[in-house]
């Protein structure tokens, strides 16, 4: 606990067999009072891994994408009791380390949400990035930071954190079950006019490390344009979307 502020780490998983052991090693125990793996049908041995390090494991019958794997987790987070949750992507991309940072930022009252920033600082390209996709979240975050009226250094980061309130609040069952989940739920959160914090991350590029597809990437851009072109639609009340609340 912070704060007397019960702490879950979540980690949405699909295939993460070869990084879990790393992440979990650095997720700091003496805060964090539950760390809950959901597991989106995988094809390795997440699971059984996940278990015998004594994580809280909810495993998916069949796969409901990124997006419905994340639903699980805050669900199931706040089903157990948190008070703060972390999102973590297990594929050891993001430093475990920083988890005290965030929660402390959403337990200090100054902010409703927190996400780690690969953009803050020179990591990115530093860790690994592809250019292409540095380039693109650039151009991206850019585009976004007009039509939401907001300054973020970026809006695709797997490493976020959230109060219980925010995630009581938020529709995220009219969201995506796919990638775009992340980006309808960071336009709500700037919709319903909740406090976002920023810290920089440095983050890590490795083949087990989880990426999609140039295909999908560009399928998960134009998603991101969408999301934010309906918010600029519903600000000017031309018309209104499920997600967003009138």
């Amino acid at each position: 606990m912070i704060d007397g502020k019960r702490i879950a780490v979540v980690l949405p998983a699909y295939n993460a067999e070869k990084t879990l052991q790393k992440t979990v090693s650095e997720i700091p125990r003496n805060i964090v009072d539950d760390i809950i793996l959901t597991d989106d049908c995988s094809k390795d041995n997440t699971p059984a891994l996940a278990k015998k390090l004594n994580l809280y494991v909810v495993e998916h019958a069949r796969n409901r994408g990124y997006g419905g794997n994340q639903k699980t987790c805050y669900k199931t987070a706040l089903s157990r009791g948190a008070d703060v949750v972390i999102m973590l992507h297990p594929d050891y991309q993001y430093s475990p380390r920083l988890i005290y940072a965030m929660c402390a930022m959403l337990t200090s009252g100054h902010y409703d949400a927190v996400i780690a920033s690969r953009i803050l600082g020179k990591g990115a390209l530093a860790g690994g990035m592809p250019v292409y996709k540095y380039i693109a979240n650039r151009c991206l975050t850019l585009a976004q930071n007009i039509l939401l009226n907001a300054k973020l250094s970026e809006y695709h980061t797997g490493y976020r954190g959230w109060t219980r309130k925010v995630l009581e609040t938020l529709p995220l069952d009219a969201c995506s079950d796919d990638f775009v989940f992340d980006n309808q739920m960071m336009a709500m959160t700037i919709n319903a006019g909740f406090r976002i914090g920023e810290i920089s991350c440095p983050t890590r590029y490795f083949p087990e490390a989880s990426s999609i597809n140039l295909q999908r990437s560009i399928v998960y851009g134009l998603g991101c344009l969408k999301t934010s072109a309906q918010y600029r639609l519903h600000k000017w009340k031309i018309s209104h979307f499920p997600i967003f609340k009138k």
